[in-house]
């Protein structure tokens, strides 16, 4: 959780294959965007059905409940589909729904409506839907995803979401003034054990930059 911000330092290390993962950016609600960062590892104990395999990390679906703490209410859980399974779902019908297919193919009906999408296509499902009936006939890898509908401005520029231009561009400031040494004003908290070289800025936005709902 990025709160009032974070810095943070990625790294590459050796491994024999290809090394596959979702990076999920998470708006945070009004009430909750100067919190202090905090972060939450969670490893899901697996449930396991007819030709699924289920693991819930945010949220809670397939009798699963995830102990990480959210801002919203949020649902996340990869979703391990063997040949020729034929799996009904439970939704909340107050969410917006998600289905990244990773690797496979299905076709996934909503409300009487069919849709089909294979490796890395996502399928939305607006909310209203109690029920999602999916199948595969060559298994699928699938990243399930749901929440409330986000109703607050945002702004999202490089590294930095926002609500408004103007933290947008204070914000790329501060950065760069973190970066010179030049403030004592400590705001993504760079660390300072770090001998890498910082992301560099990108130019200001020579347009001003409107929020999308």
């Amino acid at each position: 959780t990025a709160g009032r911000g974070i810095s943070h330092s990625e790294y590459s290390i050796p491994i024999d294959s290809a090394l596959q993962g979702v990076q999920l950016w998470i708006a945070l609600p009004d009430h909750a965007r100067f919190i202090e960062p905090a972060f939450s590892h969670y490893a899901p104990t697996p449930v396991i059905g007819d030709g699924f395999t289920a693991r819930v990390f945010l949220g809670s679906a397939f009798g699963s409940t995830s102990p990480v703490v959210t801002h919203t209410p949020l649902l996340g859980a990869q979703l391990d589909l063997e040949p020729g399974t034929a799996l009904e779902i439970a939704l909340d019908s107050e969410f917006e729904h998600g289905l990244l297919v990773d690797r496979g193919e299905v076709r996934v009906t909503v409300n009487g409506v069919e849709l089909t999408a294979s490796d890395g296509q996502l399928l939305v499902i607006p909310s209203g839907a109690a029920t999602a009936f999916v199948r595969t006939e060559r298994g699928a890898r699938l990243v399930m995803l749901g929440g409330e509908p986000f109703t607050e401005p945002i702004i999202m520029w490089w590294n930095l979401i926002g609500r408004t231009h103007e933290e947008i561009v204070n914000w790329r400031q501060q950065w760069i003034s973190e970066l010179a040494g030049t403030t004592n004003t400590r705001l993504f908290g760079i660390p300072v054990d770090d001998t890498g070289v910082a992301e560099p800025v990108p130019d200001a936005p020579a347009l001003t930059l409107k929020p999308r709902i």
